[in-house]
């Protein structure tokens, strides 16, 4: 082939692609990574979101039943109701004997409470409705957080201030992973466990690192190893 052909079939060629092909292709690579990274960042918002979680939802349940008239209003004790959560996985739910301890003999008329009343009499429990509900991959300990120093308000929040109640905190692994890794941030003395608006005597970095050790908390790299709450 003489050079003069060869040259003209080789601009041929050139000339198949339009001249603005290469801006196209960098813009499509660039999309591309631009798509991917907005698909991650909206995937993750998406399953923080409360819409997921269900933080700050009240639930609703069979009686409108107010935390802030119980607990903050008449100083009820978390304790006096969830009688299992001193020496038990789960903090247990009251039986109905304990609401007529005070309603046999106040509000003993209200169509509110009527669902007490019958159960009551019948036998039959209250089907409440569960506020915090983990999976059932994850294993959690009422008792042993107690025990450790981890305050209700830790976890449930200002619940004396809840007319109903619902979840405080989103449940997500990394909010149980951020206390497991430091401890000492959130530890109270045992005696203010149920203790609402809880406030240190003192500088709670140097009181955690105090009861951490009184407490025999492990260490974080035993706390966040995943057969610790993965069983």
């Amino acid at each position: 082939m003489r050079p003069a052909a060869a040259g003209s079939n080789l601009v041929a060629m050139a000339q198949i692609f339009h001249y603005s092909s290469n801006t196209f292709a960098r813009m499509t690579i660039y999309g591309a990574v631009f798509f991917i990274a907005f698909a991650g960042w909206a995937g993750y918002a998406y399953i923080n979101s409360h819409y997921v979680t269900r933080q700050n939802q009240p639930r609703e349940q069979p009686i409108p039943f107010s935390h802030a008239h119980h607990v903050g209003g008449e100083g009820f004790d978390c304790r006096y109701c969830h009688t299992s959560v001193e020496n038990s996985s789960f903090a247990g739910l009251p039986a109905t004997q304990i609401c007529m301890n005070c309603h046999s003999q106040i509000w003993r008329t209200s169509p509110e409470l009527e669902p007490v009343r019958a159960s009551y009499q019948t036998g039959q429990s209250i089907r409440w409705t569960r506020v915090h509900d983990l999976p059932d991959y994850v294993y959690f300990n009422h008792s042993i957080h107690v025990a450790k120093g981890v305050g209700c308000e830790t976890c449930h929040g200002r619940i004396d201030k809840m007319p109903l109640t619902w979840q405080n905190a989103d449940l997500q692994m990394e909010w149980c992973l951020n206390c497991h890794r430091n401890p000492e941030r959130y530890v109270r003395p045992r005696e203010a466990i149920t203790t609402m608006g809880y406030v240190p005597d003192g500088d709670q970095a140097e009181i955690g690192r105090r009861l951490v050790q009184e407490y025999h908390i492990q260490d974080a790299r035993l706390l966040t190893s995943c057969s610790t709450c993965h069983r």
